[in-house]
């Protein structure tokens, strides 16, 4: 673990403000999914220009071979997937989605993505996982290619599987879940309509709505990521913008998928938080610092270790989009 950086109030809020509610993992908001060739190089160029334009890595390439393998050239795609991970720039996030642990494909998958670059990888997604037995036959093959400390993320795609979300979370190699919408939909037979698989009626049907929530409670009961869904009209930058900021302020989500470049930075605007945000969370923790994290009063407000816990939370993100943040709290980064 790496040692938080020292500031001049002595103990950093990392070490502090722990607890059942304390330690949330932190990703970059935004994922990005590409599977063609010149998709995915351009995807990796994107990711380098755009730390450099931020100060850090504000968006992870997932290098997708579920959807971007022709039939019958799946081991050409997982190599070429490979050698693109491990060219990536040094620093960035790259990942890989691999077929669903039943597909004939999987094996080969990850003998060759993990075996190849898993050290390059920050982490494996697991598509149409259906159960902990799933998640079980994952960990076994990515461990056997010397996987062992790469982390997991699944894709929750059925009825069934929002149905055990909480299980599939309870794995300790799980580190975020997603929620695949066009497949859950497709998997009502009809009984959802195509609406539902829209930016404006995945927020509005009820079965659909309630499967995002099962998943964000399942997540976040676990201290993992939940990841909201695509929204396929990738030309309307108001679409994107708008469903993003739905995901993060009403459903809970942290984290949401890009299938398009042009969907990257409305994601990291919405699910950035804004001036105002991150001065009322930089007073209260400055505060809170001086006094030794005791209880304080902001504005006639109380505000003790489980409120700090929130604003830190805020911080986080902030510094995560790369935000501007107070020269006050920069050390704490």
């Amino acid at each position: 673990m790496t040692a938080a950086p020292a500031t001049s109030f002595g103990v950093h809020p990392a070490q502090v403000l722990l607890g059942a509610q304390g330690c949330a993992l932190q990703l970059p908001v935004c994922d990005h999914y590409s599977g063609v060739e010149a998709r995915m190089r351009k995807s990796l160029q994107l990711q380098a220009e755009m730390a450099q334009e931020f100060g850090t890595c504000v968006f992870d390439v997932t290098l997708d071979c579920e959807d971007g393998a022709p039939v019958g050239g799946e081991a050409e795609h997982a190599a070429l997937v490979a050698e693109l991970a491990l060219a990536a720039a040094p620093g960035m996030r790259v990942a890989a989605r691999a077929h669903p642990v039943d597909h004939p494909a999987f094996p080969d998958d990850v003998a060759t993505l993990v075996g190849r670059a898993g050290r390059r990888l920050c982490h494996l997604m697991i598509p149409k996982v259906e159960s902990v037995a799933d998640v079980q036959a994952a960990v076994a093959a990515v461990d056997a290619a010397g996987g062992a400390a790469l982390p997991l993320h699944v894709l929750i795609e059925s009825p069934l599987a929002v149905h055990r979300a909480f299980d599939i979370a309870a794995h300790p190699r799980v580190q975020s879940l997603s929620f695949g919408l066009m497949d859950f939909v497709s998997a009502h037979a009809g009984a959802i309509p195509a609406e539902g698989m829209g930016a404006q009626g995945q927020f509005t049907h009820p079965l659909v709505l309630r499967a995002k929530l099962d998943l964000t409670s399942a997540a976040h009961a676990f201290g993992k990521v939940p990841s909201h869904c695509v929204v396929t009209e990738f030309s309307r930058a108001d679409a994107v913008r708008d469903a993003a900021r739905r995901a993060a302020r009403e459903l809970g989500y942290t984290r949401m998928w890009s299938i398009h470049p042009s969907q990257i930075r409305p994601i990291l605007e919405a699910f950035a938080p804004d001036e105002r945000q991150i001065d009322t969370a930089s007073a209260i923790l400055l505060a809170a610092a001086r006094a030794d994290w005791a209880p304080i009063s902001h504005q006639n407000t109380l505000h003790d270790r489980a409120s700090y816990r929130h604003f830190w939370h805020v911080l986080q993100r902030a510094h995560a989009t790369g935000r501007a943040l107070p020269a006050d709290v920069t050390p704490w980064f």
